[in-house]
């Protein structure tokens, strides 16, 4: 809490500049609305985090891209952020309808471990690394980013769940403590969820001791597992979490709160519900979700089994940063469908973007970007963070002969600070330059060029496959081939 206190306790002065006009679209109005703080030059973002049974798919890494992309544009505009990403590290339910198999004690299962809290710990760290680890890779700052445990904060959950009973807005039940949904006045604004239209009847459906069936619990009694409460031995609710940490670490009213379209309905209605009842205050002012990632026309998801990490990425030579660019492609309210040909494509926009990077670089480091397309790439990132438009600014501008190295230099320090592609230093790559082209792998990239002139594609895609089986993978782009070497 010592950074949050230092943080808070200074202000910016009224005689400072005012800061630029950005736009989210917020999900609680459904509009795009001005962003407004509520402390000067100053946001606090919470994000929704993995429960952590197992290594985070790109799917995952998505979710992580949004809040990363906020708090690039708003220190860009001269706001100090701070963020905060829980990690879930102790088992109750799979769902946030709070039903089904725990996802923790299947990954105790699975992984060949006994059922215990230590294990659930134990096991959560080792997950929780990776994910920091692949947050890491693909350039999102990790050291400015909080990642709390919430088995770190047993003590503030259980506080808040009494200040809800005292409050009226929980009851007891044999099967644990439930939130009244019925005694919160506009409960699912966010989520869209209707009471009037939810029978009583509907609950011997889900779960006979539930008031109404959009009820959720707050804490569920187990007899062998868990942590003394005053409602006996058990576990907190899934959605209780997030409420209890984000008041801990960020205060009782946050700026922004992000995290994948599929928490919108429940979860996070559910945060508004619990959150705004103790306090008596708005919890967030902004709420910004990222659409799915699709695998083949379904979301990714592991229940599904159709997901891709990136380790599997690195290990078929693609750079991390490659998947940092397939994520910008598409703004992040729009549904992105991964395959690996969109993605070797999103490789090869990268290395040439790399590659004009350098050569500007050794024209001129020194200079500005003009005036004009500079602030046509900065009115798109403060437009609801348009990363496609801004990107075609980008490549534009660098292309162009209108402007000047000492121009597109400038223009790339804005964009390197607002997209995260190390465009100011790119990272040494296995990209082959034409020099070191083997010459029996020159003579297979000319055949099939003239294969794919004369559209002859199944000779073409034979001679990439030829070409892959040699240790090499080719990617088309607008420029022509790009060759990268996929061993050492």
């Amino acid at each position: 809490m010592k950074w949050l206190a230092r943080i808070l306790g200074k202000k910016n002065g009224s005689g400072g500049p005012r800061p630029p006009q950005i736009f989210f679209t917020n999900t609680l109005s459904g509009t795009k609305e001005l962003f407004v703080s509520q402390r000067p030059g100053i946001a606090l973002m919470y994000t929704c985090g993995p429960t952590a049974y197992g290594p985070a798919h790109i799917g995952n890494l998505l979710a992580s891209m949004l809040p990363d992309t906020i708090a690039r544009t708003l220190a860009s505009a001269g706001y100090r952020v701070r963020r905060v990403i829980n990690i879930t590290d102790f088992g109750h339910l799979v769902s946030e309808g709070d039903a089904g198999e725990d996802k923790m004690t299947k990954g105790l299962r699975r992984d060949g471990l006994s059922l215990t809290l230590e294990n659930m710990r134990a096991m959560a760290e080792k997950y929780a690394a990776t994910f920091i680890e692949d947050l890491a890779d693909i350039n999102i700052a990790i050291e400015e980013i909080a990642f709390p445990r919430a088995s770190d904060y047993i003590p503030e959950q259980i506080a808040l769940i009494k200040t809800l009973e005292q409050k009226g807005y929980a009851y007891r039940t044999k099967g644990g403590v439930y939130f009244d949904t019925s005694r919160f006045a506009g409960y699912g604004k966010l989520g869209g969820i209707n009471l009037d239209t939810q029978q009583t009847g509907t609950r011997a459906k889900m779960n006979l001791e539930k008031r109404h069936s959009a009820d959720f619990v707050l804490w569920k009694p187990d007899h062998e597992l868990g942590w003394e409460s005053p409602w006996g031995l058990g576990f907190p609710g899934w959605h209780i979490e997030c409420s209890a940490m984000s008041r801990s670490l960020l205060g009782q009213e946050l700026d922004i709160h992000t995290g994948g379209e599929d928490l919108t309905a429940v979860h996070h209605n559910n945060e508004i519900a619990q959150s705004e009842a103790a306090s008596g205050r708005t919890f967030v002012h902004y709420w910004l979700h990222n659409a799915f990632l699709t695998m083949s026309g379904d979301k990714s998801s592991k229940s599904l089994g159709n997901v891709v990490y990136l380790s599997d990425i690195v290990a078929k030579g693609f750079h991390p940063l490659a998947l940092r660019y397939f994520f910008l492609q598409a703004h992040y309210r729009t549904p992105l469908s991964f395959s690996w040909d969109s993605l070797a494509g999103a490789a090869s926009a990268l290395e040439r973007l790399w590659k004009l990077s350098r050569e500007i670089a050794e024209e001129s480091k020194r200079g500005s970007a003009s005036g004009e397309e500079r602030e046509r790439f900065l009115a798109a990132m403060r437009d609801d963070l348009a990363t496609p438009q801004a990107l075609g600014i980008l490549w534009d501008t660098l292309r162009s002969e209108d402007y000047t190295p000492q121009e597109k230099w400038g223009l790339l320090e804005t964009a390197d600070a607002h997209l995260g592609l190390s465009l100011l230093h790119p990272p040494t790559t296995n990209v082959v330059t034409e020099e070191n082209i083997p010459e029996y792998i020159r003579q297979m990239l000319t055949e099939r060029e003239a294969a794919r002139i004369s559209k002859d594609f199944k000779k073409a895609d034979r001679i990439r496959s030829e070409i892959e089986h040699s240790g090499y993978r080719v990617d088309d782009g607008p420029d022509g081939p790009v060759l990268i070497r996929t061993t050492l």
